[in-house]
């Protein structure tokens, strides 16, 4: 059976919930995702956006630890180029320790030219600069001194998990992909394609070959009338798939999301799967068990009571089916 997945990236338009009232909701949901049997709880990274998209992963993570008991924290992902790598290094460690080694995280060079024009990085670098942070964040988690652009560097404490915690590239490209080859250990992307390449730069290297993780929609909901949860739904589903398509389409990279203006179009691709109850045991089977199934209660600002509508009702008829309880 797939992967259990909880998401957030505190996205909030202005026909969203209260901003105070998401993040007391994250919280709550993330405790709830640990009691229930959840794999793991994935946090996102994006900056100066209109609708207050998450700039600071690590610090919701933290708090999320600290609600939390067992369920794994994944910053999926942080945009590495816009980051000193050593103070990442050193807040990473800190959140592996309190969360007593529950840390995933994916680092990745960004997309969004008004981002790096914020933090004053050039687009045309970010190759370089993953690159060369990348291997500063493996020698700071060492614990020992190191030299950092001419620099004396030593990062303490050390992460629990050693040599460090899993790292892993989400890309979009095939030099993307055989970077992370070379650096990390895993490739993040829905691309097989893409993937294959990975494996092939892996296999090149003399490492062994990994399977490729499904890595689903992003979003799955369960109702007993999808048709009008759907249309409900429809103007919090269209922001976030024309937000992010927006994005993809300043950048030209190439992704899943597109700019809609009907929802019905948009529910025909399938990035957003709303089925009845009855559904559930079938769409299990055909996602397999090196998948992932990614819930998305609080999708650009959908309000708190009925993301916990859907969770329960999740937890009432597709729980039952993962034995997760």
């Amino acid at each position: 059976m797939p992967q259990l997945l909880l998401r957030f990236d505190m996205r909030n338009p202005d026909f969203g919930a209260d901003q105070r009232a998401l993040y007391d909701a994250a919280l709550d949901m993330a405790q709830w995702a640990d009691e229930n049997g959840f794999d793991t709880i994935q946090i996102s990274e994006h900056h100066g956006s209109d609708d207050g998209y998450l700039p600071s992963p690590i610090v919701l993570a933290a708090a999320m630890a600290a609600r939390t008991r067992r369920v794994r924290l994944r910053m999926s992902l942080i945009i590495l180029p816009f980051h000193d790598p050593l103070r990442v290094a050193e807040d990473l460690a800190v959140l592996d320790i309190i969360s007593n080694g529950r840390l995933d995280v994916v680092v990745g060079a960004g997309y969004v030219p008004e981002e790096f024009e914020m933090f004053g990085v050039a687009l045309k670098d970010r190759g370089t600069l993953m690159e060369n942070k990348i291997a500063a964040l493996k020698k700071a988690w060492t614990g020992k001194e190191f030299d950092y652009e001419g620099r004396r560097a030593r990062v303490t404490p050390t992460p629990v998990q050693q040599p460090h915690p899993p790292l892993w590239m989400g890309g979009s490209s095939k030099p993307a992909a055989r970077r992370a080859a070379r650096l990390v250990d895993y490739f993040y992307t829905e691309n097989r394609e893409l993937f294959g390449e990975f494996n092939a730069e892996r296999e090149r290297l003399g490492k062994e070959s990994i399977p490729f993780m499904e890595l689903g929609s992003g979003f799955f909901v369960v109702a007993d009338d999808p048709d009008t949860e759907w249309q409900r739904m429809a103007p919090y589903i269209l922001f976030e798939c024309n937000s992010y398509g927006k994005w993809q389409a300043s950048s030209a990279m190439q992704g899943q999301y597109l700019e809609m203006t009907d929802a019905e179009p948009l529910r025909a691709t399938g990035l957003y799967p709303i089925i009845r109850p009855d559904e559930a045991a079938d769409y299990l089977r055909q996602l397999g068990d090196n998948a992932q199934l990614c819930l998305h209660p609080l999708i650009a600002g959908q309000s708190p009571d009925d993301g916990w509508k859907q969770l329960h009702r999740f937890a009432d008829t597709v729980l039952p089916l993962l034995s997760r309880k």
